[in-house]
């Protein structure tokens, strides 16, 4: 259940230049990103759970959050969705679905151990990261990920190749990197990071070892990329930016940090538009709000309903990208064509 405690991963910066005459009504106005909130991963992994639900009934297992954000969780847990750490916690012979951030080979282990049966929810732009780093380790090469320690999609990949892999989690991690070959060194990452923090990682990796691969292509995610480009784009204009995500959603907390590097005096993460401290609103003008990658509409329209009521309704779309893309369902849950 939520706490209804206001979430707070920002940090305001000073009103530098705001002496004069407050700000009139006429005055305010919300910056809505475009693109922003569900991903073509996320959308397809949601609907993974629900058409397994649709088939086969309740309690359905999941192992870890299917995405990271409360009020998806929270939703399918209340329709009979049974959240779990570890396929220990299945019954023997049961259904589990594994997460859009995908496992690791030693958990598809476990799985059949138990003689669980399994569907597979990884996103795909995770899954190519997998594969990469499966194709790097069998021709030896050192792979240096840029991911945060702990975080799901960082284990499965790693589990991938546990000999090869070494975490480098953020610039201060790359003093401490050793490699075997400095010939044969190619970075992978999270696909959730910031861009420019990763930029600024493989640019330390690369100072220490010259000769440092690139990956075949780029592992953030499109869908992170984009939603960090267009928070930019605003943010110079904002005094106040508002990210609808959770706490444990590392893109969600990365667009907090982007929105105030490139220009907002102050950001701030919220689950629900409940959680929003309507003293940040006092002599604002422009309020900018987005949404994280595992974030459906609704969270947002909610946001967007409590500034209305505090005079900023107009709304001004900062548009910066156009996605069409999707993934298919996993082969188990798709229409069979008659």
């Amino acid at each position: 259940m939520s706490s209804g405690i206001p979430l707070n991963v920002g940090i305001v910066r000073s009103a530098a230049g705001d002496a004069g005459a407050p700000l009139s009504s006429s005055a305010k106005r919300v910056l809505l990103a475009e693109p922003r909130g569900y991903c073509a991963g996320v959308d397809r992994a949601v609907e993974t759970v629900e058409k397994a639900l649709e088939k086969h009934g309740a309690p359905l297992y999941v192992r870890k959050e299917i995405v990271h954000n409360r009020h998806v969780v929270e939703t399918l847990r209340d329709r009979g969705v049974i959240f779990v750490d570890d396929t220990e916690e299945v019954p023997e012979g049961a259904l589990v679905v594994f997460s859009a951030h995908g496992v690791s080979p030693a958990v598809h282990e476990s799985a059949a151990a138990r003689n669980l049966h399994t569907i597979d929810a990884t996103c795909p732009l995770v899954t190519k990261v997998h594969q990469e780093a499966k194709r790097f380790a069998r021709d030896d090469f050192d792979i240096l990920l840029i991911g945060h320690e702990g975080h799901e999609e960082v284990e499965g990949t790693a589990g991938e190749a546990p000999d090869h892999v070494q975490l480098v989690d953020g610039p201060d991690a790359v003093d401490s990197v050793t490699v075997r070959d400095e010939n044969k060194v190619i970075w992978l990452s999270q696909t959730t990071l910031s861009v420019d923090e990763t930029m600024e990682t493989v640019n330390r990796l690369r100072e220490k070892f010259p000769k440092l691969q690139d990956p075949p292509s780029d592992d953030i995610c499109y869908a992170t990329s984009n939603r960090q480009t267009a928070v930019k784009a605003m943010a110079p204009e904002c005094d106040l930016v508002i990210v609808v995500g959770s706490r444990n959603s590392s893109n969600s907390v990365r667009l907090v940090e982007v929105a105030l590097t490139a220009g907002a005096r102050a950001a701030y993460l919220v689950d629900y538009a409940r959680e929003v401290n309507t003293a940040w609103l006092e002599g604002i003008g422009t309020v900018g709000v987005t949404s994280g990658a595992s974030v459906p509409e609704i969270l947002v329209e909610g946001v967007l309903e409590l500034l209305a009521e505090h005079g900023f309704g107009e709304v001004v779309p900062v548009t910066t990208a156009n996605e069409t893309l999707v993934f298919s369902l996993p082969r188990e849950l798709r229409a069979s064509r008659g």
